[in-house]
């Protein structure tokens, strides 16, 4: 016993130093304690040294002339790229014409008889509603060209990411080099993927589509590998007795297997598909988007909310018909389910017939609605009431101009006041504390080769206003989602919000920002706050009803009060969940924020759209790579690594 009692004072010290935490934090105080001063006398402090920058503007220009000049006539160009390009305008015009030759009714029909098959009469009906209020809004031809798009870039991304999806399936050498690259480009902004594909094929078509495929392939790549890796190794097994060959064993067993992961990727693919398709209308990719932008240019709220409605309608009849198809998996099919199939087609093709035997394919100009001028009535309406001078709680403009006072500039210029290491340093302390020295190594390259590119002030602008959103969004976020946790009742009337919500394009977003708010930092905060929040809510949510029941009725019997239940067990329990919330929001917030230049946001996302409109594709694709390495910082800063998620739940 005296033994014991004199080797505890000498383990207790030791104890404390062995702490994770205070074990990094000492090693990271040492190595700023050395390296600070020595950067400090090297390089002065304050804003990113000239000293480490690396101006790129006139490599890239260079590349982007040698581009330009040899499009016409490089082997590179006329025998594979070319080909690609001519390829893509091809598909896309025949998908076009063949909808024009379909006609309005019989488009209509078509979508609706789909629906009808997969998911019953009410959601056929509504699919129907969702196509003629297109017509009705003026929408109909930009609509077809959205939608011939988007066949086009869907079934591209479905066979490029099955085909990644199997590969790293099958191989674990090829899921350990794709993994990577998938992670990479999932925290990516959607921006970030139109300035290589303009570099390379123009603005036009081709690039929209190609962008679009790029943007969508990796979540059928990652749901169709984890398909394939989950299925239930019992069946293989007993199909591998059978004597049947790795091909058989794909075909039979893998791959029926996976069939609802393979579906979810697919709806997630056309989703991202059409968030993509309408971004690109920067690009030059025509439709619904085209309109939304060049409404949102000349701050037209009536003509962008009348392309808008569409965009939404589009994204939710397809999000519910391939949701339906999924829950429709495993069940037994209809007796006469082929020809009722058969009877669909048969009614498609007779209405599609008689419109154009009756010279009805085109949306009567009759039955058009303008709501435009209505919409920019009531715009006027509320910039002259509600945008200032409201009794006690002030107007939409005075909030946004408050919000950017006391908020946005300080935190920017604070941000922009601390000297450059300072910077490296707090993002090294965050993503070590976090993850693992490579995680901290990751992210702190990532910042400096922020710096490097010479963009260091305008990327910390961008930086602050991801921070005031994330900071808004996990505030509502997280009251939302534990009210919705604890009540049933809330969350039955929150679940239609958020999945109207979480199926809008990022692009429709700005619309009714800028309708309350006008232009400027605030509304592109607004709009990322409003994007990023269905995730986070339903995240908490799930996170918050899936804590052990045993745990709360343990900590119930003991006399706790619900808040102490909710501080003390379930926010603890549902740690893991918390942590993937905030890492959901810091990057869907990016995502909108970026966009937000189209609305004055400024910053990185400003430069991108300057870029891309005076084809100045040097500061486009220096601010483009500044934005993929915030967005790979702050993905590092905010998702914990495998194995300390596990030590944490």
């Amino acid at each position: 016993m005296a033994t014991v009692t004199a080797a505890a004072p000498r383990t207790a010290l030791p104890g404390f130093l062995k702490h994770p935490v205070v074990r990094k934090l000492l090693l990271l105080a040492l190595a700023a304690a050395v390296l600070v001063p020595l950067a400090n006398a090297r390089w002065a402090s304050g804003s990113w040294p000239g000293a480490l920058t690396v101006d790129v503007s006139e490599p890239l220009t260079k590349v982007s002339d040698w581009i330009i000049d040899n499009r016409d006539s490089h082997p590179l160009f006329l025998y594979f790229l070319g080909h690609i390009s001519n390829a893509v305008v091809i598909c896309v015009r025949a998908v076009y014409l063949v909808l024009l030759a379909a006609g309005w009714a019989g488009v209509t029909v078509a979508a609706a008889a789909v629906a009808w098959r997969v998911a019953g009469w009410k959601l056929a009906a509504g699919t129907g509603a969702a196509f003629l209020a297109c017509g009705f809004l003026g929408m109909w031809i930009p609509t077809m060209q959205t939608l011939a798009l988007m066949v086009v870039a869907v079934l591209a991304s479905v066979v490029v990411g099955a085909l990644l999806g199997l590969a790293a399936g099958l191989s674990d050498r090829m899921n350990r080099i794709l993994r990577p690259v998938l992670d990479t480009m999932q925290v990516l902004p959607a921006f970030a993927y139109l300035l290589p594909v303009v570099l390379v094929f123009g603005i036009g078509v081709p690039a929209a589509v190609l962008a679009t495929v790029v943007y969508a392939a990796p979540p059928m790549a990652r749901l169709t590998a984890l398909g394939l890796r989950g299925a239930d190794s019992e069946v293989l097994e007993a199909v591998e007795s059978l004597g049947a060959t790795a091909r058989q064993r794909l075909l039979t067993a893998r791959i029926p297997l996976a069939r609802k992961e393979l579906l979810l990727g697919l709806n997630q693919t056309i989703m991202m598909a059409l968030s993509m398709a309408v971004i690109a209308s920067v690009i030059g990719a025509g439709g619904l988007g085209d309109r939304v932008y060049q409404a949102l240019a000349s701050v037209d709220v009536g003509a962008a909310l009348a392309a808008g409605i569409p965009i939404v309608l589009l994204a939710v009849v397809l999000d519910r018909v391939t949701g339906a198809a999924g829950e429709k998996l495993g069940q037994e099919p209809h007796p006469n389910g082929r020809a009722l199939w058969l009877y669909a087609l048969a009614g498609t093709v007779v209405i599609a017939v008689a419109g154009r035997l009756a010279g009805r394919l085109d949306w009567p100009d009759t039955w058009t609605l303008n709501i435009a001028e209505p919409v920019n009535r009531a715009v006027d309406w509320m910039t002259d009431h509600l945008y200032s001078g409201v009794p006690v709680v002030g107007g939409t403009a005075d909030w946004a101009a408050h919000f950017t006072t006391w908020i946005l500039d300080p935190l920017r210029d604070g941000l922009q006041w601390l000297p450059w290491w300072s910077v490296l340093l707090i993002v090294a302390a965050l993503a070590w504390l976090i993850g693992t020295w490579r995680t901290a190594l990751t992210a702190v390259l990532a910042m400096a080769a922020i710096g490097v590119l010479g963009v260091w002030k305008p990327s910390l602008d961008t930086l602050s206003q991801v921070l005031a959103a994330v900071a808004v969004t996990l505030v509502l976020g997280f009251a939302t989602g534990i009210a919705a946790a604890r009540s049933d009742r809330v969350e039955r009337m929150l679940r239609p919000v958020l999945d109207v919500f979480q199926t809008m394009p990022q692009f429709v977003y700005l619309i009714p920002v800028v309708a309350l708010f006008g232009v400027g930092r605030a509304p592109a905060v607004a709009a990322a706050v409003v994007y990023a929040l269905p995730a986070v809510v339903r995240i908490t949510t799930q996170g918050l009803r899936q804590v052990d029941p045993a745990a709360l009725e343990s900590s119930r019997s003991l006399g706790a009060t619900p808040a102490q239940q909710l501080r003390q067990v379930q926010l603890p329990l549902a740690r893991p969940a918390l942590l993937l919330a905030v890492n959901q929001g810091v990057v869907l917030v990016l995502a909108v924020v970026i966009i937000g230049g189209l609305v004055g946001g400024g910053a990185l996302g400003y430069d991108v759209v300057a870029g891309l409109a005076r084809g100045d594709l040097a500061t486009g694709l220096v601010a483009g790579a500044a934005i993929v390495c915030l967005g790979l910082m702050l993905d590092r800063v905010t998702q914990p690594t495998e194995r300390r998620a596990k030590k944490g739940a």
